[in-house]
């Protein structure tokens, strides 16, 4: 459990920086795009597109650190009547069952992807649009690892509870 936790701590830095650095780069090119707009008249012409699809890729982050924090969308009007361990169980199953989920969306992320690798569709500027799709696949394989390890880790203390 202890590896698992340093992998997630691990992934959860790059997820921030990485967070950090879009949310940058967002900021700086619709600022750039007003001004070029309002005092120059012009713009950038992929600029609209490229922040389309950073909102994308800001939002898989965000979710996957969601998870992460145990701040995901869950319904929890039920758990809160349940005993503490009715409430690890049924956190056990919630987890595995979102887990169970989001393996199957990575799935069909990555045979998105590949039908968009294979038709060689074009973003802009000679950019492929399956580069821009992939944080479908790599965020939802990322928030699988998250529900797993959230289940393993209510598993344990389920266990470690009993004993």
């Amino acid at each position: 459990m202890k590896i698992l936790r340093q992998i997630d701590s691990f992934l959860a830095r790059i997820e921030q920086t990485f967070l950090i650095v879009l949310l940058s780069v967002m900021i700086l090119l619709a600022f750039l795009q007003v001004v070029l707009r309002n005092l120059f008249s012009t713009s950038i012409l992929w600029g609209d597109t490229f922040l389309r699809q950073l909102v994308l890729w800001v939002g898989f982050t965000g979710a996957t650190l969601a998870t992460r924090q145990k701040r995901h969308i869950n319904i929890d009007v039920f758990s809160r009547l349940l005993s503490d361990r009715g409430q690890t169980i049924v956190g056990i199953v919630t987890n595995l069952f979102s887990a169970i989920v989001c393996i199957f969306l990575t799935k069909a992320a990555i045979v998105f992807i590949c039908d968009e690798k294979s038709s060689q569709s074009i973003l802009f500027a000679n950019i492929p649009t399956w580069i821009f799709i992939l944080i479908i696949a790599i965020g939802f394989g990322l928030i699988t690892f998250r529900f797993l390890t959230i289940a393993l880790e209510n598993f344990f203390h389920l266990v470690k509870k009993e004993s």
